[in-house]
């Protein structure tokens, strides 16, 4: 192959009781890029559609994370980029790991697959490096492997997916405004009572068995957040009001996506899912502010290919 054109999902990251440590991939919410091989050495972003975001290699994600890979493999050559953009910068939903996740894996393949899926995690964790100054997986991670992966250990990395269940479906509500996740890190504190983190390892614990064993009641009621949420809330307008309205159609939880402002919602079945939507879109219809809501599966695999050449 010469070129590849791949699917890179968007991502729900924290979800509630897993900050920096949890995340998942949703099915039909992503970007396209086009990765092209080039005798030329180095990585060049040749086309970028949908937001106004850096060309420059070294000050666009996915031109930091293919710097990396292509250091790493030993390719004499380059790749050029195409980036077509459907995720927001600064939406919650993973919008700089779908172009690093989606550069380091579409490379990869079109030089063979010299990397397995979980060794190109740290490649492109330093596009989240530039976009948030923080190298987490949470995001990434998802985004690379399918559904839900828990990031048990950064130093060294050791990640570990986890099952989904079948009938669990996402909703993602998006109020247009930008929340950059540089600037939502910066507000939270620094450190918690015993008392509270007791709390949030209980649900995170709970969260994680309630995938395993596809428990929907224990999965709902492990969705808290007891360190981050209250703080980051106060960033998301309409935030209490749509958390209600989620829970109150039928949601097993509902929380804060990444570091907002975009709020999800689980749901038992795709006709839950809907009527959630339609719940959350009620309450931002009669707010001035634009936004938009996705409902979607579980991902199962992460990027994917949509053609070659």
């Amino acid at each position: 192959m010469e070129e590849i054109r791949v699917f890179c999902p968007a991502t729900i990251a924290n979800i509630s009781c897993g900050f920096d440590v949890l995340g998942v991939a949703l099915d039909n919410v992503g970007d396209e890029m086009v990765i092209r091989k080039t005798k030329k050495k180095g990585i060049r972003i040749t086309r970028l559609e949908g937001q106004d975001l850096p060309l420059e290699t070294e000050r666009n994600v996915a031109g930091v994370a293919g710097l990396a890979f292509l250091e790493a493999s030993g390719h004499q050559g380059g790749f050029d980029i195409e980036i077509y953009k459907s995720i927001k910068a600064g939406s919650g939903i993973g919008s700089s790991a779908a172009s690093s996740a989606g550069a380091v894996w579409a490379m990869n393949e079109l030089l063979g697959r010299p990397f397995a899926p979980k060794q190109l995690v740290p490649f492109a964790m330093l596009g989240e490096k530039l976009a948030s100054e923080v190298a987490h997986a949470d995001n990434v991670a998802p985004a690379l492997l399918g559904g839900f992966v828990l990031v048990r250990s950064y130093d060294p990395l050791d990640m570990v997916q986890i099952p989904v269940p079948k009938e669990l479906h996402a909703v993602v509500v998006h109020p247009q405004i930008e929340v950059k996740t540089s600037d939502s890190r910066k507000i939270l504190r620094t450190s918690v009572t015993l008392t509270t983190a007791i709390k949030q390892w209980g649900n995170l614990g709970g969260l994680v068995a309630g995938l395993f064993m596809e428990d929907y009641a224990l999965i709902g009621r492990s969705l808290e957040d007891h360190i981050v949420e209250p703080i980051r809330s106060i960033l998301i307008p309409g935030y209490g009001e749509v958390k209600s309205a989620a829970m109150q159609a039928g949601a097993l939880g509902c929380g804060i996506s990444g570091s907002g402002p975009s709020l999800f919602a689980f749901a038992k079945g795709q006709e839950a899912a809907l009527n959630i939507a339609k719940a959350m879109t009620a309450v931002y219809e009669p707010i001035a502010l634009d936004f938009e809501v996705h409902v979607s599966k579980i991902n199962p695999t992460g990027v994917k290919k949509i053609s070659t050449l």
